[in-house]
């Protein structure tokens, strides 16, 4: 018996928009999938030759580049972030849009970034995304010094624990209603299709899931 395809998808604001796309491409999740009280990660579809993973966003990444899991949705932020080289991203799924900006507090915003103020050699960063932010400011000459957080990324310029900070951004409320600005954008987002290289090379099924996302977001563009 063949054994079934582990897809693996992230938790939080993508998987909303993701779950059309992956009706049209053939995959739907059994109904307990959609059940808010089940803590389950892992869970049937109703084709019955995949299982889809529920994870965190950066252990989408994980999964699939390790081969634990031969494909997933993943935001393009968590492909760039780690450069994982068993890692492929051969479909734009158009959703999830978002991106990746520094923000300083409003009352010293572009003082001492090289963003319109003065210029300085170092700077400390809050951030969840210590490799971009590092590959941004290098490119400018800047060493960035990177505190690493996974929340609450905007206390970190009122608590004296970094002078900017480095997070996803959609609307910008969040950072307003806490007294920062964005002063630079690193990087556009949307979510991707990603593949385990391996397992694209000799699973016919990766290939013709990849040819079935591509044709799922080809049939909602002509729409």
């Amino acid at each position: 018996m063949t054994k079934p395809l582990t897809f693996a998808v992230p938790k939080g604001r993508i998987l909303d928009e993701a779950l059309p796309v992956m009706a049209r491409a053939g995959i739907v999740p059994a109904a307990e999938f959609h059940d808010k009280k089940n803590r389950a990660l892992s869970f049937a579809t109703e084709s019955g030759d995949t299982r889809i993973i529920r994870v965190r966003a950066f252990d989408v990444a994980t999964f699939v580049a390790h081969g634990a899991a031969q494909a997933g949705i993943v935001g393009s932020d968590v492909v760039e972030e780690f450069n994982y080289p068993d890692l492929y991203a051969p479909v734009d799924l158009d959703i999830g849009h978002c991106r990746l900006s520094i923000a300083e507090p409003k009352d010293t915003a572009g003082q001492a970034s090289g963003n319109g103020g003065g210029h300085t050699s170092h700077l400390r960063v809050a951030t969840k995304y210590p490799n971009l932010t590092r590959r941004y400011f290098e490119s400018r000459g800047i060493q960035a010094e990177c505190v690493k957080l996974n929340g609450a990324m905007e206390l970190a310029p009122t608590l004296g624990l970094a002078g900017r900070i480095v997070d996803l951004v959609s609307t910008g409320t969040t950072l307003r209603e806490n007294g920062l600005v964005e002063t630079a954008e690193i990087l556009r987002i949307s979510a991707r299709l990603i593949v385990n290289r391996a397992a694209l090379k000799t699973d016919d099924r990766v290939a013709a899931l990849v040819d079935a996302f591509r044709k799922a977001c080809q049939s909602e563009g002509a729409n």
